[in-house]
């Protein structure tokens, strides 16, 4: 099991998975949805009523560069928008 679940948090795709640790691929489906379903009663029973005094969006800002880049017409080679990067946070 924990090989199962340590692949798939690397990134591993499930039928990779299945084939590594010779187990059917519905049993690596069953296990990995009963973990995460466990996991978020976890987190739902835990994590509750927090308030926050900053959000970090780093993703959320990789996209939008990226779409500035893209429509300004400046190739995505250039780095020259990296000043913008943590002007979120």
């Amino acid at each position: 099991m924990r090989m199962v679940l340590q692949a798939h948090v690397e990134g591993s795709s499930l039928r990779g998975i299945s084939l590594t640790v010779n187990l059917a691929y519905n049993t690596v489906v069953s296990l990995v949805r009963a973990v995460s379903q466990k996991g978020q009663m976890i987190y739902n029973a835990h994590v509750q009523n927090i308030n926050t005094s900053q959000i970090s969006s780093d993703e959320f800002w990789s996209f939008v560069q990226k779409k500035q880049v893209r429509n300004s017409g400046i190739s995505p080679e250039c780095k020259t928008h990296s000043r913008h990067k943590n002007t979120l946070r």
